[in-house]
């Protein structure tokens, strides 16, 4: 059973894209797999309740299949900062309710790769004290990074590194998602950014997902590899 924290850079990074494909990579090496994103916002209103997008993409790489309230326990409709869409749902947030709900879901329904996806990157909060971070950090998990290539990923991806290793915990390896189709239209370019990025993050890349009209994870998992892992 091996469970990592998946982190980004920055909301909209590409972490749904990367934590589905590594899944569906798990699968394809025969493997059982669970995806949870414990706390989402802007959600849809539907028949079944609130859905979100995300959640809903990580549902459909687990094998055996789950429940929707397993992957996402917490949902809510604004789409805005997640601390933020709480309180105005009248609720709170916390680390020790959340690990606990997480705790119970790995111990009830363990699979031999898992995943746990953040929301937004490594700093975001979950009330006036506690972030996102401090999830993984009770859990003491290995952390993926998903890195959004675009203009000053170069920054964000290097400081995010530093706070996880700060924080005590392992990065285990790092994924990169074109974001910005600019950004990688210069090959000698691109190439030398994701060298500086190899060099200075110094955990095993898991691959490079470029930008993908239609993106999907059974697309998406072809530029991946759990080898790292």
């Amino acid at each position: 059973m091996t469970c990592f924290f998946v982190t980004g850079t920055d909301t909209d990074a590409g972490k749904t894209l990367v934590t589905g494909a590594l899944l569906h990579a798990a699968q394809r090496q025969q493997l059982s797999t669970l995806g949870l994103k414990p706390i989402a916002s802007g959600s849809m209103q539907t028949p079944d309740g609130l859905r979100n997008s995300d959640a809903l993409a990580l549902q459909r790489q687990c094998e055996p299949p789950v429940d929707y309230t397993t992957v996402n326990p917490l949902t809510f409709e604004p789409a805005i900062a997640p601390h933020l869409a709480a309180l105005e749902a009248g609720k709170s947030l916390s680390v020790s309710d959340i690990t606990r709900l997480l705790r119970e879901t790995l111990s009830q329904t363990a699979r031999d790769f898992m995943l746990i996806e953040g929301a937004g990157g490594w700093r975001v909060p979950l009330n006036e004290q506690e972030d996102f971070a401090d999830i993984a950090i009770a859990l003491r998990l290995p952390v993926i990074l998903v890195v959004g290539l675009k203009l000053g990923c170069l920054n964000h991806a290097r400081l995010t590194a530093e706070a996880i290793r700060a924080d005590g915990l392992t990065l285990a390896g790092w994924a990169g998602s074109v974001v910005d189709p600019a950004f990688e239209a210069q090959p000698a370019r691109f190439a030398s950014n994701i060298a500086h990025l190899e060099d200075k993050l110094t955990a095993p890349c898991l691959g490079i997902i470029p930008h993908l009209a239609n993106p999907d994870a059974a697309t998406a998992h072809r530029y991946l590899s759990l080898e790292a892992l």
